[in-house]
């Protein structure tokens, strides 16, 4: 657990599995020590791209914890377990069946440590994550103030878990376009990680590339381009070649250099991070859909309609299916084919919302052909 939180993910991954092999040996594959390391197992696979083994390790250990009874350590195993299966199932764009779970793990911890606990804390933060992506905005908030009082509490101000949340609350400013009110939040997170952690560590890439998102939101892309480069830098030489924040942030990165005209090394971007989502994620997960039409946007700039009007299509049916016909990010991908229809007649006009995950919350750039909302 040291290992993973400096970062240092094969090593954790390692020592875990050991330690997994040695309760297994002594005290049978069905105990619960077993199924608490399991989910710190199942952590560190997530933050090593593979959500498959997550959710394998996560369902393994919550078959174990059924039926589970009592309360302190258990009873936070259990919490951690739940939550942990929600997030993959958020991370997989599996979003109507990630919400029951997490409000399962709130109602064991509000019933066991209390409403202003840490543990209920947690999963607060948590279920705002996925508020967010669903477009509830206003509850998510509610969630994540509150969570940011218990975090406080407990921690400190100078806390990781403050961190985290700080971090949240700049990417929901940043998915109502409140660029902003984001930009305190954001910059408040990097301060504090880099005090604890140093410059070079993962969680300050995250939060850099975070940050970086809520300037280009606010047209500084000069200012947000060398945090993009940097967090990249960080999280190939931590994860490799491929990995889910990679293709985040080469999308996030050719959207920024796009909004300043760089076409050609915007498509190259772009096409990249779209080859390394459906690689990881799939094809039908709305991440891919933020690629699409952000891509299909480049097309229909240098004339390419056909090939625009494929991808906004294929973009609009991603995200009608995972997210429901009324969800912002439908009406933005809507409303940029139906702008296909006065080509050539107005020039493209563009903004940027986002998404955000719950481990790094880098932003996740959708472009439209609209002028900014005004928050």
């Amino acid at each position: 657990m040291r290992l993973h939180a400096r970062g240092r993910l094969r090593e954790s991954e390692i020592a875990c599995r050991e330690a997994l092999a040695l309760i297994e040996s002594a005290l049978g594959r069905r105990s619960a020590d077993a199924a608490n390391v399991m989910d710190a197992l199942a952590r560190i696979r997530v933050d090593r791209g593979d959500l498959d083994e997550a959710l394998r390790l996560y369902r393994r250990a919550g078959a174990i914890l059924r039926g589970a009874r009592g309360g302190g350590d258990a009873a936070r195993v259990r919490i951690q377990v739940l939550t942990g299966l929600a997030n993959v199932h958020r991370a997989r764009g599996e979003y109507r069946l990630a919400g029951p779970i997490f409000r399962r793990a709130l109602a064991i911890a509000e019933r066991h440590f209390g409403a202003a606990a840490p543990e209920a804390g947690v999963v607060l933060n948590d279920l705002a994550v996925l508020y967010k992506y669903i477009g509830r905005f206003p509850e998510a908030g509610r969630l994540y103030r509150r969570s940011l009082r218990i975090a406080t509490r407990h921690f400190g101000g100078e806390s990781s878990e403050v961190a985290t949340i700080h971090h949240n609350l700049g990417g929901l400013e940043h998915a109502a376009g409140r660029y902003a009110r984001g930009e305190p939040h954001a910059r408040r997170a990097v301060e504090i990680r880099v005090k604890a952690l140093g410059p070079a560590h993962l969680d300050v890439a995250a939060d850099s590339a975070a940050l970086a998102g809520i300037l280009d939101g606010l047209g500084r892309h000069a200012e947000a381009q060398p945090l993009y480069r940097r967090a990249l830098s960080v999280f190939r030489r931590v994860h490799g070649p491929v990995h889910y924040e990679i293709a985040v942030n080469l999308n996030n990165l050719a959207a920024s250099i796009h909004a300043e005209g760089s076409r050609a090394a915007a498509e190259r971007m772009y096409t990249q991070a779209l080859a390394m989502k459906q690689r990881i994620l799939g094809r039908r997960h709305p991440d891919v859909a933020m690629t699409l039409n952000n891509l299909a946007l480049l097309y229909r700039e240098a004339g390419q309609l056909r090939r625009a009007r494929s991808a906004l299509e294929r973009a609009a049916a991603i995200f009608e299916g995972s997210l429901g016909p009324r969800h912002p990010k439908v009406l933005v991908v809507r409303d940029n084919l139906a702008s296909l229809a006065d080509e050539p007649r107005r020039p493209a006009r563009r903004r940027s919302t986002s998404s955000s995950n719950n481990s790094s919350s880098n932003h996740h750039h959708l472009r439209t052909n609209r002028p900014p909302a005004k928050g």
